[in-house]
């Protein structure tokens, strides 16, 4: 079963998980470090998130490493891109509101 992407982000530990290997890739036991939880608890965590494809596995002799899958990254902010452009459009719409208000509030 493939789970949706935004199930997978919709869970701040998840989220953190995804902050965290942006930055680098990790092995589970380094992921583990930062959080109060056993590291079988952060393993399911990436389970979720590999199998959304957020991240992706390499394994380097013993170890696995996680990194993060930037092209499914940008598929979020696509989704998002059209919730910007509209909220953009309102505060765009608000501001001429005010300057319009403030303009009259001038006149007087």
């Amino acid at each position: 079963m493939k789970r949706d992407v935004f199930q997978a982000i919709a869970d701040p530990t998840r989220r953190a998980i995804l902050v965290l290997i942006a930055a680098q890739a990790m092995t589970p036991n380094a992921l583990a470090e930062h959080f109060d939880t056993s590291r079988q608890a952060v393993s399911k965590h990436i389970n979720v998130l590999v199998e959304c494809e957020l991240v992706k596995q390499e394994k380097v002799g013993r170890e696995i490493y996680y990194h993060l899958e930037a092209a499914k990254m940008k598929e979020i902010d696509k989704w998002l891109e059209q919730f910007k452009k509209l909220w953009e459009n309102r505060f765009d719409q608000l501001d001429q509101v005010l300057f319009n208000l403030n303009k009259k509030q001038n006149e007087k």
